[in-house]
């Protein structure tokens, strides 16, 4: 039995996993083509892209909601009922991003007040407008991604992002550089890119959802649905704490970016650099988890708790090795990798120094992330809010500050302070899964672990 949950956790994950990967490599691409161009393009995309970050993870994980309610669903075969669950779910993030997005506004127009480089506020300000842009088609994507992870169908959505990211990157060449007659827009030319990409995915992955024969149940349940006070309310229930937890997570992120910025320019680029490569580490075990979340929402709709640990363990064991494996590739590639984004001498030796603190924090994200996502399939998430809150912003900002100033440990101690938020989150996490999951008989669970 053991057995055939790893092969359904890789048969769902390797999907999402190569998904993720081509978005790991629009993200190389992106630094090594703006670090080619210039170290100020490269720090002014740091700074707006970890600031989004924050605002990204909120709305991606407010879809996240969706997952462990229709996942629910389709272990009881209920596909109309998924359907009007998805166009309640599509309403209420629309709603929500558009909300994100004021906050985002209100932020640009203060940007003169974060502490980063003056020289550097030219390209940050339309490059932040046309990122931002990009918000409502990212989210509308996701929606109906989780749909397709919940019904077991993660090819694809697979598919549609890697042919996205393939456009992405030739757009990035065209743009930034100014290729084949193209204006040379050097960091806008970046943003225009991946604001293309993320126009041409929702509307992808919408046309498969309402043309092909095989989904016309969930398509017609969608039609006939209704927006209802009671849908809503339960999708707002499972989303906003996932919402919640992927902000403060990000938030912390995004703030050691900004404390990044007040060390100016090169170690802000350097930052990047770095945080890319953690961006390996996070997708790839973000990918397993996600198949992990999928079946314990399964095994939820079933009331199956034997199932929901089991899987859970599984799932976290897989995480283990592909820790151990970005580990290595860290230690032993890092600094080739590194060379592949920047001739900058300066960025260059400030990146090579933030390898063993990238290398300390990966056992620790991979656990929050498996139970984490465990606890968000059993639609238990409201400890979920709390958990973050603590980890990543009472605790996580201070010891940044903590390590990257007061101790002074500059840039280095910034990426050392990871290790203590997510290693105290990984273990809230695990806590509370294991006690959503309680009535596991003993036996069973000592065998799972």
């Amino acid at each position: 039995m053991e057995r055939g949950v790893y092969v359904k956790i890789l048969r769902l994950g390797l999907p999402i996993l190569a998904g993720q990967l081509g978005m790991i490599l629009v993200g190389f691409a992106d630094t090594k083509m703006l670090g080619m161009y210039s170290t100020a393009a490269l720090a002014s995309s740091s700074f707006v892209n970890n600031l989004f970050n924050v605002c990204i993870f909120a709305c991606i994980g407010f879809t996240y909601g969706i997952t462990p309610l229709a996942g629910a669903l389709y272990g009881q075969q209920r596909k109309g009922a998924i359907g009007e669950l998805l166009k309640n779910g599509l309403l209420l993030n629309i709603l929500f991003t558009l909300g994100v997005s004021g906050v985002m506004t209100a932020i640009y127009l203060n940007l003169d007040k974060m502490g980063q480089p003056e020289e550097l506020l030219p390209l940050i300000r339309p490059y932040y407008l046309i990122y931002l842009s990009g918000l409502i088609p990212l989210s509308l994507f996701n929606v109906f991604a989780q749909w397709s992870y919940a019904i077991n169908r993660t090819k694809m959505p697979m598919w549609i992002i890697l042919g996205a990211n393939g456009l992405n990157i030739f757009g990035n060449w065209l743009l930034i550089y100014g290729h084949w007659g193209f204006p040379e827009l050097g960091l806008n030319g970046a943003g225009y890119s991946t604001l293309i990409s993320r126009i041409l995915c929702p509307l992808a992955i919408m046309l498969v959802f309402f043309l092909r024969k095989e989904y016309r149940d969930y398509s017609d349940g969608f039609k006939k649905g209704r927006i209802s006070r009671l849908e809503l309310a339960t999708v707002w229930r499972t989303s906003l704490p996932v919402a919640l937890q992927m902000t403060f997570e990000s938030g912390s992120f995004t703030g050691s970016a900004i404390m990044a910025g007040w060390l100016g320019a090169v170690p802000l680029a350097a930052y990047q650099v770095i945080i890319i490569l953690g961006t390996l580490g996070f997708c790839v075990y973000y990918s397993i988890a996600s198949a992990v979340s999928v079946l314990v929402s399964n095994a939820t709709g079933q009331d199956d708790r034997r199932a929901m640990r089991g899987t859970a363990m599984a799932g976290y064991k897989v995480l283990l090795v592909l820790a151990t494996i970005s580990s290595g590739v860290f230690y032993f590639f890092g600094k080739p990798i590194i060379m592949e984004f920047t001739h900058d001498p300066a960025v260059l030796g400030a990146s090579f120094a933030l390898i063993l603190p990238l290398i300390l924090y990966q056992y620790g994200d991979a656990t929050q992330i498996n139970f984490s996502n465990a606890l968000r399939g059993t639609s238990r998430v409201m400890p979920m809010i709390w958990i973050a809150f603590v980890s990543y912003i009472v605790v996580g900002l201070p010891v940044t500050y903590l390590f990257g100033f007061t101790l002074g440990g500059g840039l280095y101690g910034i990426v050392l302070s990871f290790s203590v938020s997510l290693f105290l989150a990984a273990g809230l996490f695990l806590w509370f899964f294991l006690r959503a999951t309680r009535n596991v008989v003993k036996p069973d669970l000592e065998r799972a672990l």
